[in-house]
């Protein structure tokens, strides 16, 4: 079976870009997520050496990842990394959009992994909310939540559309046509 990964940055220039982070600021409200992760491309072994790299001063050192494999393409077993080896676990029954990292000496902490593909205004609201002190929101919330602000940005077009191209019908909140009996005027009529 061939595997072929989507880059949307080279391996080289994977490298060389900073890691687009938003971590949870310290404080002494626990929440679901520690913050969010937004890599430039679905290729571990390019994106986990910068994440880390960027991570090693606030967290210290980190010695293994684990990933759901259903949204990366290749799930390698170990990336080496300046001289030491970072070890990469899969579990199906991990939230599909997380990345927890864990370290012997300091713990463990969750991210939210925003897809590489998002626009740049929902990954930065993604981002927001995942590093929100004290949340209760999952990784699984944050994704379904913006995927419904995107819909009803789409909807809320698509009956602007429908207005202008119909002439101004009375039409429903959800979009759907109405006509007069629908109203609760007296006796139905348009005064």
């Amino acid at each position: 079976m061939t595997t072929t990964l989507e880059r949307t940055a080279p391996r080289d220039l994977a490298a060389e870009l900073p890691a687009r982070l938003s971590l949870t600021p310290k404080s002494t409200l626990a929440g679901q997520l520690d913050g969010a992760w937004f890599p430039y491309s679905r290729d571990l072994e390019a994106e986990l050496p910068v994440l880390l790299a960027a991570l090693d001063e606030p967290w210290g050192r980190i010695t293994r990842v684990t990933v759901n494999p259903t949204r990366w393409p290749v799930v390698p077993r170990t990336v080496p990394m300046d001289g030491r080896t970072l070890h990469v676990g899969w579990f199906t029954e991990q939230d599909p959009d997380k990345l927890i990292l864990l370290s012997y000496n300091v713990g463990r902490w969750d991210l939210l992994v925003v897809p590489p593909e998002t626009e740049p205004a929902a990954a930065a609201r993604l981002m927001a909310a995942a590093a929100i002190p004290g949340s209760v929101r999952t990784s699984g919330v944050l994704m379904a939540n913006e995927a419904a602000i995107g819909r009803g940005i789409r909807d809320a077009r698509r009956g602007e559309d429908t207005w202008e191209c119909e002439g101004g019908a009375c039409m429903s909140p959800s979009g759907a046509p109405m006509d007069r009996s629908t109203f609760p005027l007296p006796g139905n009529g348009w005064r």
